[in-house]
Order: C-alpha cells, then structure tokens, then sequence
C-alpha cells in the first residue's frame, strides 16, 4: 500500500469513527510510513519507565520523539506536554502518536490537533495492545505481536 493509500485510508478511518484529529493507522501502516517517509514521526506518549522497562520500538532515533502523557509515578497528567511536543515537532509535522493500548495516543493526537499541529494520527492497538483472557498483552494486537522491531527491557 502507498503512502497515500495509507493516509486516505487512516482519514477514512476517521471520518468513520468522527476521531478529533487527522486519522488513524494500524501498526503495521505506521511502520510503513516512517520507513519510507523520513520526515514522519513516531511520538511515543507512554512513561520513561514504561519504555525503560516494557521496551521501545525500534525505528530510526531522528523519528522516534518521546513526550510523556502523564508522569510517572505520580500518574498524573504532563503539564508541559505541549511545550515538549513544540520542542521536537512542529505543526506541520506528520505525527504517529503511540501508547500502551491507544487511550492516551488518542488524547494526544486530539490534544495536539486542538493546539494547531495538522496531522495528528493514532497508532491503533497500541505498542502492547489490550489485554488476553489471562490479563498479558503483546498476545492479541499492537507493536509487538505485529512483529514489529521493538527491544524489550
């Protein structure tokens, strides 16, 4: 699929699902786009902690920009969040935002939209995705069960 099909197809998304900002991707269109697109970038929303312990995905460091949601351990909301993201991105950057599952990527990518950045997409499922029957991710959908590259902890 081309880039532009991947873009049509993540508005299209969109439209469907009357998402707050630009669109939305799988996993694998995500990768897809950073790696023939090296100006598009992966924002990876989830805690310091999370990617230091959990793992990361694995994709070339001038497009990988990390801004945490919320702060760990507090849990609390990131209130520098936008002042951060206007460090490593700009408003017409095309950015992937990336969490756990997806909650908080979206909220980023509608935040972010709401703040003047154009193309704000969410990285559907998430680097672990939802959890299976037995409470584990990386079982069912996200990053790592597509077989993406990631390094874990």
């Amino acid at each position: 699929m081309s880039d532009n099909n991947i873009l049509d197809t993540a508005q299209q998304r969109s439209a469907a699902g009357q998402f707050p900002y630009r669109g939305a991707v799988t996993p694998q269109e995500a990768l897809a786009l950073i790696q023939s697109k090296p100006d598009v970038k992966l924002v990876d929303v989830r805690t310091k902690a999370e990617r230091d312990w959990i793992g990361s995905v694995l994709i070339p460091a001038g497009q990988h920009l990390a801004v945490q949601w919320n702060l760990y351990p507090e849990g609390k909301p990131n209130p520098q969040f936008l002042e951060q993201l206007a460090q490593v991105a700009g408003p017409d950057d095309t950015l992937l935002f990336l969490c756990r599952s997806g909650v908080r990527s979206r909220h980023a990518a509608k935040l972010a939209t709401e703040n003047g950045y154009q193309n704000c997409y969410d990285i559907l499922e998430g680097f672990e995705g939802n959890k299976d029957e037995a409470g584990h991710r990386k079982t069912i959908e996200g990053w790592c069960k597509a077989g993406l590259p990631w390094m874990g902890a």
